[in-house]
């Protein structure tokens, strides 16, 4: 799940584009009661070469997160759903 991205001057650190777009996204560490989701983390997105990525900065802030997730999460309930793929 993503926000809106948003345009800005800066260089694909893998393929050197410079129309690199700033999205925020969802993502979830864990399974079942160690469950964590972490919402609006900032990821960069090149659609020159289609490559997607943090900073340094950034996973060093999301694994921050995880180590104090009992001090910074906030308990909410969260529908889950299981995939089941239909006979082919």
């Amino acid at each position: 799940m993503s926000s809106p991205s948003t345009s800005v001057e800066t260089t694909c650190t893998f393929c050197g584009g410079t129309k690199v777009q700033l999205k925020y996204v969802t993502r979830s560490y864990g399974k079942g009661s160690d469950l964590l989701v972490v919402e609006r983390i900032p990821m960069w997105s090149c659609p020159s070469c289609g490559e997607s990525y943090f900073t340094a900065q950034t996973m060093h802030e999301i694994e921050r997160i995880k180590a104090l997730r009992k001090s910074v999460a906030k308990p909410r309930s969260v529908a889950v759903a299981q995939f089941e793929a239909a006979d082919a």
